[in-house]
């Protein structure tokens, strides 16, 4: 077994234990046909308006039915080849696909897609340096988030990757994030919640090291 492969193994036996989905995919093309099945798949983002519980008038029931809203696949800072093959794979599935203005579509994007600059193989982190706000708000208001991130690009430790952040904070000033499962919450009781205050599930695919994407 190679030294790689090691980190691999490592990185997603620790992702797993944080409830994080792991899965090594040979294409870029692979990845998307995952993202887009998961989509159409999964249930529908549903908008939590309050109110639409009591008894209303036709107006206000209309405005309520709204809360189905279309499947939604948000893929900010993508590159042209892959939204080219995107694109078509969203439409067949009856599946919306937005880059930008995120903020607009806070209660109903059902799958973030993005990229992972590194992961961490110890604890099962990725990074992702997000300079635009809608890639960071893919990775937060997304009920699934999925995450590519090659093969070559995990490290064993935060030691390991300083290099390779030194050289993503050369642009000033910057966001990066450091992702560790999905977002998880305990109330005093110590009752943990998952998706509380960002996605729900977390997905991490690993893209084999022939083929960079």
């Amino acid at each position: 077994m190679t030294k790689q492969q090691k980190l691999i193994d490592e990185f997603a036996e620790k992702a797993r234990a944080v409830s994080t989905k792991v899965r090594v995919v040979d294409a870029m093309a692979e990845a998307l046909e995952y993202a887009v099945t998961l989509c159409r798949d999964k249930e529908a983002c549903q908008v939590l308006a309050s109110g639409c519980e009591h008894p209303l008038s036709e107006p206000a029931e209309d405005l309520c039915g709204l809360k189905q809203w279309q499947k939604l696949i948000a893929a900010p800072a993508m590159d042209q080849k892959v939204l080219d093959a995107l694109i078509p794979m969203c439409r067949e599935a009856g599946i919306g696909l937005i880059q930008k203005g995120l903020g607009g579509y806070a209660g109903g994007i059902d799958v973030g897609l993005t990229g992972a600059d590194l992961g961490i193989s110890n604890t099962g982190s990725i990074v992702l340096n997000c300079p635009d706000e809608d890639l960071r708000l893919a990775t937060m208001i997304s009920e699934v988030h999925i995450a590519v991130l090659r093969a070559e690009d995990i490290y064993a430790d935060s030691h390991d990757i300083e290099a390779a952040l030194l050289a993503l904070f050369t642009d000033a000033p910057d966001y990066t994030a450091f992702i560790t499962g999905p977002s998880r919450t305990a109330d005093i009781e110590r009752v943990l919640s998952l998706g509380v205050h960002g996605p729900l599930e977390m997905h991490v695919l690993i893209l084999g090291q022939s083929e960079k994407g």
